[in-house]
């Protein structure tokens, strides 16, 4: 780590691979070789790679981050640099007095923390093959671990563990596509809590413990029988189970239901949601297939094949898992409404499931999305209220407000800040009372921003809210204060461009918009605004430019894909075909396959009645029956 005069302490992208040399170890290597960019976010000397920000809240103890906006510095503290006993188990003043007394609270020797398992005794009960908890009794121990162990963002420095309630100092990432795969598996670091929340290991009141050494993170017994404190041995670790040789690696249960992903470079990290291998879903959906971690010469239809004929009975294999409809609702499929809001009020789904559910229904609201928001916003858990809020987005005024305005005073921070945020573009809409309400909530919302303001995202944030108020003075100071804190945050120019925009405003709309190009070359985004910008001034062929570039920047985002095919048309049909095709090909998004169909109607190609034929496969009938009638309209006549 490298300290600057400002307080910035910054990480250099090089690391000692402590493995042995047989492993490839015992060498210095680049931490980030695909970021070597000055204007990337995780370049050494930006915001990606700042310890003040990133790392020192989880790597050291009683961090207090003291950054001062006026000065654009930090003046960052902490009681020990690395992490000390009082990371975990809280203050020790209590601690020493403790051991100066007569010992009589043996429970927590002088600490405020509960840290125990919430298991004492397990029990086993005759036909079923899992032992059961006797008594789960909560403890505050995960709450503990998951402040590190978690993709999260901090928006407070408020004692959490005290509170009992993750929201209070952290924003915990759901499961998205960005973060995770459509059935939860790992795609991106997300530190394990993510997948733990939706594991049953948690249901059945087990924690971090019952596995690790919390001192070492080490397993407390041997890897191949960790698994088998609960699960019993003759039920599972035995052929007629995992179908492989004993004693092999396919015989060891990790290594079927925590599959390993490398995060920086060397490091493998397992997944705690202890899926079961679902290679049919794999062959459907592009998730991962465990079983080809170690079958790597075969496919999914290969491996679906073998757990359909080892387990023909299996309820699993039967269920109506939330991964297809996860990733129909990604791609932005309608008919995934009625089945979200399934996931969303099942009780057999996992409490983060649920509330992942409901975080993806902004865009398909209906009667069926709008009970399943109405009844999460109710719920008890911190997480499925907070999709709710999310999925809320998309309702109309009236029910949004009707719905969220009650978690605007909930008792969680994070709760109160996300329904501020969501009900602030109604800010017009709303009475005076109405308003008054909502700016209690919007004050909470913006000191998290406060205590984020070294990073871009936070000024934007808080200009995003002037916006809704309609005070676009402060809007653009909040946006350029955004850009000059963190210069290479595509989002500021993005916004304020937007801003010039309502104020119509097209040349300085390009202005900021060019701004942000120069200061982030290769960003998709900006050429592709640009070439809105221009398409709306009727500029077509500069337009064409800057969304040549954004589909060089970004060959696999499909949206540019589609604009730029429907810029085309009357300058190169061919080419204009070729991008939507393409655009289609990236998503499978129907609209983008329709646009496709209807323009080679209009224009006579052959390739027409296909195409129609191919989109028959994913739209409605009538949709089908008006562009046949289409195509017939359009033949060529004799």
């Amino acid at each position: 780590m490298v300290e600057f005069e400002d307080g910035r302490v910054q990480l250099i992208p090089f690391a000692w691979d402590s493995r042995d040399k047989s492993e490839g170890g015992q060498r210095w290597f680049h931490l980030y070789p695909e970021f070597t960019k000055k204007h990337q976010e995780f370049f050494w000397t930006n915001t990606g790679q700042n310890w003040n920000y990133m790392c020192a809240d989880c790597h050291s103890t009683n961090v207090k981050k003291n950054f001062d906006l006026a000065s654009n510095s930090y003046n960052t503290t902490f009681s020990e640099i690395n992490v000390g006993c009082e990371a975990c188990h809280g203050p020790a003043s209590e601690h020493i007095q403790w051991t100066k007394s007569d010992h009589q609270d043996n429970n927590r020797i002088g600490f405020t923390r509960n840290l125990n398992k919430q298991v004492q005794n397990w029990l086993s009960k005759p036909d079923v093959a899992t032992f059961s908890p006797e008594k789960i009794t909560p403890t505050q121990q995960t709450l503990v671990c998951a402040q590190c162990h978690s993709r999260h963002v901090q928006i407070s420095e408020n004692d959490h563990v005290e509170a009992n309630e993750f929201g209070e100092r952290y924003m915990l990432s759901l499961i998205n596509s960005s973060l995770y795969y459509p059935d939860g598996q790992i795609y991106d670091e997300n530190f394990v809590y993510g997948s733990f929340l939706q594991s049953k290991m948690k249901k059945a009141g087990v924690v971090c413990s019952n596995c690790h050494d919390p001192h070492t993170s080490q397993l407390t017994m041997p890897e191949e029988v960790v698994c088998l404190q609960c699960h019993k041995p003759d039920v599972y670790a035995v052929s007629d189970h995992h179908n492989h040789t004993k004693g092999s690696t396919g015989a060891q249960c990790v290594n079927c239901h925590m599959p390993e992903t490398t995060y920086m470079q060397i490091d493998k990290r397992r997944d705690h949601a202890w899926h079961v291998p679902r290679p049919d879903l794999a062959g459907k959906l592009g998730t991962p297939d465990t079983c080809l971690s170690c079958h790597e010469d075969k496919n999914s239809q290969w491996s679906a094949s073998y757990t359909a004929k080892w387990y023909p009975n299996s309820v699993i294999q039967k269920e109506n898992h939330f991964a297809s409809m996860f990733a129909m609702a990604d791609q932005g499929y309608q008919q995934a409404a009625q089945s979200l809001s399934h996931i969303a009020q099942n009780n057999a789904n996992s409490d983060i499931i649920r509330a992942s559910s409901l975080d993806r229904m902004a865009p398909f609201a209906n009667t069926n999305t709008l009970v399943a928001i109405a009844r999460g916003a109710k719920d008890p858990d911190t997480n499925i209220r907070i999709g709710a809020i999310h999925g809320a987005a998309g309702i109309t005024a009236n029910e949004r407000w009707r719905i969220l305005e009650p978690l605007l005073s909930d008792n969680v921070l994070a709760v109160r800040a996300e329904a501020a945020v969501t009900l602030a573009p109604l800010w017009q809409q709303l009475n005076a009372k109405q308003q008054a309400e909502l700016q209690v909530a919007l004050d909470d919302y913006n000191d998290i921003q406060s205590f984020n303001a070294d990073r871009g995202f936070s000024h934007t944030n808080k200009a995003n809210i002037f916006v809704h108020k309609q005070n676009f003075v402060q809007a653009i100071k909040a946006y350029n204060k955004s850009i000059e804190i963190e210069p290479n945050f595509i989002t500021a120019y993005s916004h304020l461009a937007e801003v010039y925009r309502l104020q119509n405003n097209p040349e300085k709309n390009r202005e900021v918009l060019k701004q942000g190009l120069l200061a982030i070359p290769d960003s998709g985004e900006l050429a592709y605004r640009i070439g809105l910008s221009y398409v709306r001034s009727k500029q077509s062929n500069l337009a064409n430019q800057f969304f040549t570039k954004a589909v060089r920047f970004e060959p696999n985002n499909a949206q540019y894909h589609y604009v730029f095919g429907l810029n085309l048309e009357n300058e190169n049909l061919a080419k204009a075909q070729g991008m939507l095709s393409r655009a289609f090909s990236i998503s499978g998004n129907p609209k983008q396959l329709y646009a496709l169909c209807d323009m080679q109607i209009r224009h006579r190609q052959p390739q027409a009645k296909q195409c129609i034929q191919t989109l028959s496969n994913f739209a409605p009938e009538h949709i089908i029956k008006q562009l046949i009638e289409q195509l017939d309209k359009n033949k060529p006549h004799n």
